[in-house]
C-alpha cells in the first residue's frame, strides 16, 4: 500500500509540473482533468503516509523509553494511529479502484415510450421532468437535443444532453426499462395500468474518438414539427443524419438554426455509434458485466414506480422508497447513493478476487 501511495504522490506532482509548463488547450484540459481526479487520492495518501511514519517513530521510541507514563502515552499513540490507518485503508481501497473509462464525460440521455400507449408517452414526459429537476438541484443544465411530442403532453421520445463532468457518474445507472403502475387520467373505471419507458445513457464521444467520414453520411433537412415557436413549419431548419455503414440515425429540430440542429444531431450520432461499439465489446466481456450493478441493457427492468402505493423500487439493489412524490420531484440522491454504494462493493469484491 505504501509503495503504491508514494507512486500516486509522484504522479500527482509530475502532473502539476507538466500543467505549469503546458500551453496547448487540449493538453491543459487533459492534465487538469487528471489532476482533479487524483487530488482526493493524493490528499488521503498524504494522511496515510504521515500517520504511518508517526506510528513507526512512536514504535522506535517505545523500545528505549523507560518512563512508564511516557511509555503508556506512546503505546496509546500507536493504537490510535493504527485505528486511523485501518479506516483510511478502507477509504483508499475504494478510491484506488480503476476509474470508469466514461467517468467525467458529458452524456446524452434518451427516454423512449415503450409498452402502454399514450400512458407510456405521458410517463416519458414525467421521467424527463424528474431528471430535469434533479439536474437543476445539482447545478447541471439540461439541453434538449430532439423530441417527438404526442400531442397530449407526452413524448414518444425525448433526447437531452448534460454537459458536466459529473453527469455520467450521476446518471449512468439510469439505463434500462422503467415500469410505471398507476391509474391513467383517461381511465374511467379506475383500473391500474402498467406501462414502460426505456432510458439509455450515452457517454458523449469526442470527434477524435469516433472517426466519421463525411462520405458515409446522408443529411436530410426538413421543416420542424410540434412545439417550438415561430420557426415551426416555416423553414427547413430540422436536420436528420443517417450513418450509412451502420444505419444509425439521429435528428434535431429544437433550434431555429439549421447549423445548430446539425451540430446537435452529430453529437447524438457520435454517441450512438460509440454506444454500439461499446455494446459489442460488452457482450464479449462477461466478467466485467458481472461486476456492474446492472448490464445497462435497455431490456432490463431496473425500476418500478407504483403510484397507488407511493412506492419506488430499484430491483437491482433492492432499494425501496415509500416517498414516490418526492422522487418524481427530483429527489434522487438516496436512490443514486444506494446504486453507487452497491457498485463500489461489487467492484471491491471483484478486485480482491
Amino acid at each position: 500500500m505504501i509503495d503504491r501511495l508514494k507512486k500516486i504522490q509522484e504522479k500527482y506532482l509530475r502532473i502539476e509540473d507538466e500543467l505549469g509548463r503546458a500551453t496547448l488547450p487540449d493538453q491543459l484540459k487533459s492534465l487538469s482533468k487528471e489532476r482533479s481526479r487524483l487530488t482526493p487520492v493524493y490528499s488521503k495518501a498524504a494522511d496515510y503516509l504521515k500517520i504511518s511514519q508517526d506510528i513507526e517513530d512512536a514504535k522506535s521510541l517505545l523500545g528505549t523509553e523507560n518512563d512508564s507514563d511516557m511509555h503508556a502515552m506512546l503505546k496509546s499513540e500507536v493504537e490510535e494511529g493504527e485505528a486511523k490507518l485501518e479506516s483510511l485503508s478502507k477509504e483508499l481501497e475504494i478510491m484506488l479502484l480503476p476509474p470508469d473509462p466514461n467517468s467525467g464525460k458529458n452524456i446524452l440521455v434518451e427516454i423512449r415510450a415503450g409498452t402502454g400507449g399514450e400512458e407510456s408517452g405521458l410517463f416519458c414526459a414525467d421521467l424527463f421532468r424528474m431528471y430535469n429537476k434533479y439536474a437543476d438541484k445539482v447545478g447541471m443544465k439540461v439541453d434538449v437535443v430532439d423530441s417527438s411530442p404526442t400531442g397530449i403532453g407526452g413524448f414518444k421520445e425525448i433526447v437531452f444532453a448534460l454537459d458536466d463532468d459529473r453527469a455520467y457518474d450521476l446518471f449512468k445507472f439510469e439505463s434500462g426499462t422503467h415500469r410505471v403502475q398507476r391509474i391513467p387520467d383517461t381511465e374511467s373505471g379506475g383500473r391500474i395500468h402498467t406501462s414502460a419507458v426505456t432510458v439509455a445513457v450515452l457517454p458523449e464521444a469526442e470527434e477524435k474518438e469516433i472517426d466519421i467520414k463525411e462520405s458515409d453520411l446522408r443529411i436530410d433537412v426538413y421543416r420542424s414539427s410540434g412545439a417550438g415557436g415561430q420557426h415551426v413549419n416555416t423553414t427547413d431548419s430540422a436536420v436528420r443524419i443517417t450513418h450509412i455503414p451502420t444505419g444509425i440515425v439521429s435528428a434535431s429540430q429544437e433550434e431555429r438554426s439549421q447549423i445548430k440542429n446539425r451540430d446537435k444531431a452529430m453529437r447524438m450520432l457520435r454517441a450512438r455509434i460509440a454506444d454500439q461499439l461499446a455494446e459489442s465489446a460488452k457482450l464479449s466481456a462477461d466478467a466485467l458485466k458481472k461486476a456492474q450493478v446492472g448490464s445497462g441493457d435497455r431490456s432490463e427492468r431496473i425500476r418500478t414506480y407504483n403510484f397507488p402505493q407511493g412506492r419506488c423500487t430499484d430491483h437491482r439493489v433492492g432499494f425501496t422508497s415509500h416517498n414516490l412524490p418526492a422522487i418524481m420531484e427530483g429527489d434522487l440522491e438516496e436512490l443514486i447513493d444506494a446504486l453507487v454504494q452497491e457498485d463500489r462493493a461489487k467492484r471491491l469484491a471483484e478486485s480482491k478476487g
